[in-house]
């Protein structure tokens, strides 16, 4: 049987063998009481021969050695080295060790151990060893005074009152030199801190709008805040510290305002920036400060509520801190990116995610764990600053008052124990990766909840609270399509955007918000305000004929998404774009949606290559390295190619290839996995030029809408395409093959000005019928532009009235035109 090396049990380990002498005496204790002797006699020696300055040095021992006092020190002395010489024999005789343990001094440690306890017997030799250092004291101080040792004790507190006014000069100078650090300290650890008194907080559970099933989680912590004996009574404790994570603007300081305001608890708001400091200790000093404060209005109100907003500037103590699992990292969506052609906004909410981190992947190996000392970790607080906050949160409570601390412990009475003080430790961040693992263990943040952005019930009911909020003629129908729109608009964005409406309608001199104000609003936020620019004709087409490849074939392929806008306005990093958004909240993405978003990716190049006779332009780059991107991990990590293993994660655990873990291998799986890739995505190319060889005349047909009113929605994009009238543009003209006819003719035009680098000669467009065409004003924005349409009353398939000109081209004079 092995035997396990470490400590054993009491019961299970061997006996200690019974030692037979006594345990060798340090030679501190065997000399320090002779020390404290002879210290004793030179005090006694030096009074003598301060008195009598001619007195030699060994006559004044002499003195001594006749006097009283010293024959009583060198008696006690001599005790002491009696005392030395016993436990010196002991150590090396075993049976006069035993018979002084079990004779002599055992049967009278038997006796003190029955008639007293060991912590009285510890105070009895205290006091025996006090009155020792009095009597050595009065010894010395007689000697001085050339009194009795009595009488010298007495005396004390008159010397003591002599030596005071120096004394207090030397206390004074302290005071001061002390008391500049202090005030210096004191000022620097003021502010930072807010209380929000009861009267102060008038945010409500009713102003929290979209975050419902958060809500109902925060409010059971209110009903243990306001009763806690319902859980304290059953043997439970109150939830202290929620967690409140997510994308900004969500709402987790209105939340928190809300939760102070229906308790009627005092409020206290923690500036992000109140723990950093420019000196070492400032940031301890905060916290104390803080929870002192948090204990007496406990006490006063009956509880407390602290928000410490942007947690994640405590940071953390470094990587081998973390003794604990992992908190639940990810999990929140980025904003949509309203990016041009040249980005990815027209690809789904999961193609934007991998792309964004791809683009935010940091290639430097990553570096061994080390430890970041002091709390510092990550642009934390500052030193310290997180480990008092770490022991407020869950250190001892120490009992209060001094009475109760001092007094009562000194009449032998015990202390009453602190009172439960009830604070609610609320936090928020954008980054919960930043935290502490210590700082979110239970007893210190007991819940964690993510406040994401909010579900598309949630964002009705929001605009819905901030259009009560002012005038405006939208329905519940034009609501809910809104938030449609919006997939990812948080709290703040839509209160920012009902409030960009009512600022446009106010620039028309209205007070009413229409359904064209929020959509200029919605594109303004999105977009930016259009940089006032032209194109030239032929590049305008060729901006026109990119975006309406990439625009058809979204609509061919994706159906699980919808076209929100499509523009060809200049903006500060695009020159157009073509943006999708889900009809409905999708939590799962297919490999059917990968796909059409790599088709979509494509468009521009296969379109590019069509319409101007297999020319390209730059600006494809960003929609090949898209579509290679999301074709990558479809074919090496997602599992939706021609393998099952995922490449990703074998590169991370260094396998390579199937075969070996060498170079060899590797470079050849690097190179099998770019030649599945490139086969795939040139299928897929094939596959995009089919769909607009298909769909040649609705390319021509939205370039040509584009063209003309610079920004289309996207139901009026699925007008154009469809030809039927929209809601702000009438695609019906396109519907028209005389006119589909036209559209030919002005692309072969400009295909030739494109190929001569000159200047196109053709007019754009305009109605195939030869009916005259009314300039109304434009919904779009940004910038004023023209969208044209028949007058009313005009049929389909009527003959031209007068007033048109022979060439199709509409008639500008007189009161036909409509300026907007």
């Amino acid at each position: 049987m092995t035997t396990v090396e470490g400590l054993r049990p009491p019961e299970t380990g061997p006996r200690e063998q019974v030692r037979t002498t006594r345990k060798k005496l340090p030679f501190w204790d065997r000399v320090k009481f002779l020390l404290l002797f002879t210290l004793v006699w030179f005090a006694l020696v030096w009074a003598a021969m301060a008195d009598n300055p001619l007195l030699p040095f060994a006559d004044a021992n002499r003195l001594q050695l006749q006097s009283g006092t010293g024959i009583t020190i060198l008696v006690l002395a001599g005790v002491e080295v009696l005392r030395q010489l016993h436990y010196l024999v002991s150590e090396h005789a075993s049976g006069y060790h035993r018979l002084w343990t079990h004779g002599i001094f055992g049967g009278f440690e038997r006796t003190s151990h029955r008639l007293f306890s060991d912590w009285t017997r510890f105070r009895l030799i205290r006091v025996f060893k006090w009155l020792l250092v009095l009597t050595l004291l009065a010894v010395v101080l007689a000697a001085v005074l050339d009194t009795t040792p009595l009488l010298a004790l007495f005396q004390v507190p008159a010397l003591l009152w002599q030596a005071a006014p120096m004394f207090l000069q030397v206390v004074f100078i302290l005071f001061i030199a002390v008391g500049q650090f202090v005030a210096i300290f004191w000022f620097l650890s003021r502010g930072g801190v807010e209380v929000y008194y009861p009267d102060d907080v008038k945010t409500r559970f009713t102003d929290v709008w979209g975050q419902d099933h958060v809500l109902d989680r925060v409010k059971e912590n209110i009903v243990y805040l306001e009763n806690p004996e319902a859980i304290e009574s059953k043997g439970g404790y109150v939830p202290g510290g929620i967690l409140l994570w997510g994308p900004p603007g969500t709402g987790k300081t209105l939340m928190a305002e809300a939760v102070a305001g229906e308790t009627g608890k005092p409020y206290v708001f923690v500036d992000p920036g109140a723990f950093t400091n420019m000196f070492m200790g400032v940031g301890i000093l905060k916290v104390k400060a803080l929870f002192r404060k948090l204990r007496k209005l406990a006490l006063r109100y009956g509880g407390v509520i602290v928000f410490l907003d942007e947690a994640d500037s405590l940071g953390n103590r470094g990587a081998l801190a973390q003794g604990g699992g992992a908190f639940p990292r990810g999990g929140m969506s980025p904003a949509p990116f309203a990016d041009g052609c040249h980005g990815f906004s027209y690809l789904s909410d999961d193609s934007r995610l991998l792309l964004t981190r791809q683009a935010m992947r940091n290639d430097v190996a990553p570096t061994k764990d080390k430890i970041i000392m002091g709390g510092m970790g990550g642009g934390g607080a500052g030193m310290g600053t997180l480990e008092a906050l770490l022991t407020e949160l869950s250190g001892l409570k120490k009992p209060r008052g001094f009475v109760n601390r001092y007094v009562r412990r000194a009449l032998g009475m015990r202390p009453k124990p602190p009172p439960k003080y009830r604070i609610l430790v609320m936090m928020a961040t954008n980054l919960p990766e930043a935290l502490d693992e210590a700082l979110l263990r239970p007893g210190r943040i007991d819940r964690i909840y993510k406040v994401g952005y909010p579900t598309k019930a949630g964002r009705v009911r929001t605009y819905q609270g901030y259009l009560d909020k002012v005038k405006h003629e939208l329905d519940a129908e034009q609501i809910d399509k809104l938030a449609t729109i919006t997939p990812y608009a948080t709290g703040a964005t839509i209160k920012d955007m009902v409030n960009e409406a009512l600022i446009t309608a106010i620039r028309d001199e209205r007070d009413t918000i229409t359904w064209r104000d929020i959509i200029r609003a919605k594109q303004l936020k999105e977009l930016g305000p259009a940089e006032n620019v032209e194109y030239i004709e032929r590049e305008r087409h060729a901006v026109a004929v990119h975006e309406a490849c990439h625009a058809v074939v979204a609509y061919r392929t994706r159906h699980h998404m919808e076209i929100d806008i499509a523009t060809i306005e200049k903006g500060s990093g695009y020159l157009g774009m073509v943006a999708s958004i889900p009809p409905e909240d999708q939590f799962t993405t297919w490999r059917s949606h990968y796909e059409s978003d790599i088709y979509v990716s494509l468009a521009s190049l296969a379109g590019e290559r069509m319409f101007f006779d297999g020319d390209s332009s730059s600006g494809v780059s960003g929609d090949l390295e898209s579509a290679t991107a999301v074709a990558t991990n479809m074919e090496g990590v997602w599992g939706m190619g021609s393998t099952v293993s995922s490449y990703a994660y074998s590169m991370q655990l260094g396998t390579g290839a199937p075969g070996g873990p060498g170079k060899g291998e590797e470079l050849n799986a690097r190179k099998a996995l770019a030649d599945r890739i490139e086969d795939s995505l040139a299928t897929m190319l094939a596959r995009t030029a089919e769909i607009l060889a298909e769909n040649r005349a609705q390319v021509l047909a939205l370039a040509h809408a584009l063209e003309t009113h610079k920004t289309l929605t996207g139901e009026d994009v699925v007008a154009v395409l469809e030809g039927r009238p929209g809601p702000l543009v009438d695609g019906s003209i396109y519907a028209d093959d005389g006119f589909t006819s036209m559209l030919e003719e002005y692309h072969r035009a400009a295909l030739d000005a494109h190929r001569s680098h000159g200047k196109l000669t053709a007019s754009l467009p305009r109605d195939a019928r030869n009916e005259p065409v009314v300039l109304v004003e434009a919904a779009t924005f940004p910038g004023d532009t023209s969208v044209w349409r028949r007058p009313n009353g005009a049929t389909p398939n009527g003959s031209a009235p007068n007033g048109s000109t022979p060439n199709g081209t509409p008639d500008l004079g007189g009161s036909d035109r409509l300026d907007t």
